[in-house]
């Protein structure tokens, strides 16, 4: 028992001072499970974020604006092959709106999400993407995350011309077995490179992993030593929650503690990044405790009334007005965390887009 407690205060206190802990550390961390311990991280967590961002939270509108896929991950309701999700394609007018409605009730950034839909991969090529990313950035005046899986470098180029801030790919996990099983057919190392590439255009990442996937805790240390690698500006984790009509449908959903501990070492490891609260997955009812674990952005806030579905959660909390920033203000009020302003956001973004640049100039000297 000493020794355990003695072990954790020397890592946490190593974190603290900003040193590097090792793989087995990470573990160390990751396999906690008493309250005292796991509070003690999340204390720290809490305190790095805090050092970096204050109580200031940022916000994040999510539209979900096509639902066709051609993959056929197994985790996924809307993998190609099941019959159950109801599927959309939204307009550029219905996205439009959204986004217009989205900005007006406070968010900070309009992330644009999208299965990888063959109307933009087989048929049509990707222009359209392009000219929506430049009309929803024109009519909102807010940063943009496009979601849209793995594409073109070419594209890539062309989304941060248009005016896209961020390109959001999740590898789901880093154990290149485990994700054969996940993402049927799909070369992880073409994942991989598409954010090293989108980085390379300008646009600031985000990556992601999934928690409850039968993944061990050296796989997680793998994924944050990775995502930590890769310089990726946003990180996060989300449960997994089956699905119906999946090859997944019988698995349990993990003990959300799991994700919660993810958080906060996420945030020990990278104190200065972004680190979301998703409500897709518990909706407002789990807020509070990923922001409690270190998160610092809540994503996921969906316009009601619209037809927009979630990803974890197609429906949850939506339709009720919960999933907004009116939905979640009270929320902050009570945890004494607040809104950020959209100026600290930009100026956010500024400074890490401001550092992009400096990297991939030093780069270019040393070729």
């Amino acid at each position: 028992m000493a020794s355990t407690d003695m072990k954790l205060r020397h890592i946490l206190q190593k974190a603290e001072c900003g040193e590097s802990l090792s793989s087995l550390e990470l573990q160390f961390l990751l396999g906690l499970s008493k309250p005292d311990d796991l509070n003690q991280v999340f204390k720290l967590a809490r305190s790095l974020r805090d050092r970096y961002f204050e109580n200031k939270v940022f916000l994040y509108g999510f539209i979900y604006f096509s639902t066709y896929c051609r993959n056929d991950c197994t985790f996924c309701y809307y993998r190609k092959s099941n019959v159950h999700p109801k599927r959309y394609r939204k307009t550029e007018s219905e996205v439009l709106d959204a986004a217009v409605s989205a900005a007006e009730s406070g968010v900070h950034l309009i992330d644009l999400t999208l299965g990888e839909d063959p109307f933009y991969y087989k048929r049509y090529g990707f222009s359209s993407l392009v000219d929506l990313v430049k009309k929803v950035k024109m009519n909102t005046g807010l940063p943009v995350m496009i979601s849209p899986g793995v594409v073109p470098e070419h594209v890539l180029n062309d989304l941060s011309i248009a005016g896209a801030d961020w390109f959001a790919c999740y590898q789901e996990t880093h154990n290149k077995e485990l994700y054969k099983q996940l993402r049927l057919k799909q070369n992880y190392d073409l994942r991989f490179s598409s954010k090293q590439k989108a980085m390379g255009s300008g646009l600031l990442v985000e990556e992601g992993i999934l928690a409850g996937v039968g993944e061990t805790l050296p796989d997680v240390a793998e994924s944050i030593e990775s995502m930590s690698r890769l310089g990726a500006q946003q990180v996060r984790v989300m449960s997994f929650v089956p699905q119906k009509g999946t090859p997944m449908e019988q698995w349990q959903s993990p003990p959300r503690i799991r994700e919660l501990l993810i958080i906060a070492v996420l945030r020990i490891v990278m104190p200065d990044r972004l680190i979301p609260a998703s409500l897709d997955v518990d909706g407002i009812q789990g807020l509070q405790g990923r922001l409690d674990a270190g998160a610092n952005v809540i994503t996921s806030l969906v316009p009601p009334k619209l037809g927009l579905a979630g990803v974890a959660q197609s429906t949850k909390d939506i339709n009720e007005g919960f999933r907004t920033v009116q939905g979640i203000i009270p929320m902050l009020n009570q945890m004494g965390m607040r809104a950020a302003s959209l100026d600290n956001y930009y100026s956010w973004i500024i400074r890490e887009k401001e550092k992009l640049r400096m990297l991939q100039s030093r780069e270019m000297r040393a070729l």
